[in-house]
């Protein structure tokens, strides 16, 4: 591991709007914080938003700049990625952002039921091989993960360069019969009038660089019934 790396593990040690469970804390049983994340940890009744592999840490950043009247939790497992979103949070003192390094994988160990009113999912890895489709973050098995901390039709967001992660998620939605509230192959050039849609993350920036186009989809998750996967034949 690189000097620079262990310099930021040290830093965010000191940074209070970062959490860093052990394996022991967390698998196959409740966080300490699960279900109490607005009482204990933020100390307050603010309804609680997500970003689901928040890398650097953008957009629950800039998030919480514009609504203080509600709380935000980026998540991640790279803490080198973390460090720069928790240093900012720190230096401009944002009472309403923490920020959590764990896997998504054991994202129910953290939050409890109706816990949490929103997710965003930020240009996570699309996992391209369709034997890795369960990985992606928009899979069958992670939205009934969501569903068990999420309120009744909470809103997911997904903002990617991925046309195949973007098409996928698509399909599951439609199969599934899920609501989507907007969809856009092209984002900047969609007409969407929102500044929220307008923040843009260390590697989308990379992506527009290279003339990759931005994909957004959005839908409510209800809290009822299984969601099912699709087949391979039908992501095509």
């Amino acid at each position: 591991m690189s000097k620079n790396k262990l310099q930021k593990f040290k830093e965010m040690e000191a940074f209070d709007r970062v959490i860093q469970p052990g394996l022991e804390e967390v698998y196959k049983k409740d966080y300490v914080l699960k279900g109490k994340w607005a009482v204990e940890f933020f100390q307050n009744s603010n309804p609680i938003t997500l970003e689901l592999g928040c890398g650097k840490g953008e957009y629950t950043v800039n998030l919480a700049k514009r609504y203080p009247e509600r709380n935000f939790i980026g998540i991640d497992i790279k803490g080198a990625r973390i460090w720069k979103g928790a240093k900012t949070a720190n230096e401009m003192d944002l009472k309403n952002v923490a920020f959590l390094r764990t896997r998504i994988e054991l994202i129910q160990s953290f939050f409890g039921k109706d816990e949490v009113e929103e997710i965003w999912i930020t240009f996570p890895d699309p996992q391209l091989k369709k034997k890795r489709n369960k990985k992606r973050l928009t899979a069958a098995r992670f939205l009934n993960l969501y569903k068990i901390f999420l309120i009744d039709n909470g809103l997911v967001h997904l903002k990617t360069d991925s046309d195949i992660l973007h098409h996928y998620t698509r399909k599951l939605l439609e199969h599934n019969k899920l609501k989507i509230l907007q969809q856009s192959d092209d984002l900047y050039q969609s007409g969407f009038d929102d500044d929220i849609l307008r923040i843009k993350t260390y590697y989308e920036n990379q992506f527009l660089d290279e003339g990759c186009k931005i994909t957004y989809i959005s839908f409510q998750l209800p809290s009822q019934g299984q969601i099912e996967e699709i087949k391979d034949d039908e992501q095509e």
